[in-house]
C-alpha cells in the first residue's frame, strides 16, 4: 500500500533546511527543526479525512474553501490563523497544485535567507 504522503514529502523536503518528524503521530514537516509548514493528518480524531493542514495568506482559506469545499476545509487547532486543510484523499492529486500549496505555505513560515535561497534556486 502507497504512503499518502510521499509527494507531500518529496516536495515538502526539496525545500531549503527543511526536516520531517513525526508529531501528534503523523509526518509534519518543519523548517530549521523549529517552525511548521505542513502537518499530515489521516483520520484525525475520526473525521475520515487523509490530507495535509498548511499556512495560507489572508482570505485565502475561505477564497479555496468556498471554491471547492470538496477538497478544501479549516481544519481545527489552526484553522482560526488562517490555514487551510487540503484533502489528498479526494479526487486526484494535481501535483503541480501541490507543490504550489506547499511552497507558499513555505515562504509564509521561512525566514527571508530561506526565501532568498528557494528564489536564487
Amino acid at each position: 500500500m502507497a504512503d499518502p504522503f510521499d509527494d507531500v514529502r518529496t516536495i515538502a523536503l526539496s525545500l531549503p533546511e527543511t526536516n520531517e518528524r513525526i508529531s501528534h503521530g503523523m509526518p509534519t514537516f518543519f523548517i530549521r527543526d523549529k517552525k511548521v509548514f505542513v502537518s499530515c493528518v489521516d483520520d484525525h480524531h475520526g473525521d475520515g479525512i487523509v490530507g495535509i493542514w498548511v499556512g495560507a495568506g489572508p482570505g485565502v482559506q475561505e477564497e479555496l474553501i468556498e471554491q471547492e469545499p470538496d477538497r478544501f476545509f479549516r481544519p481545527p487547532y489552526v484553522g482560526h490563523r488562517g490555514w487551510v486543510g487540503v484533502r489528498l484523499d479526494v479526487g486526484g492529486v494535481d501535483l503541480d497544485e501541490l507543490r504550489e500549496i506547499i511552497t507558499e505555505s513555505f515562504r509564509l513560515t521561512a525566514p527571508k535567507t530561506l526565501l532568498k535561497q528557494l528564489d536564487a534556486e
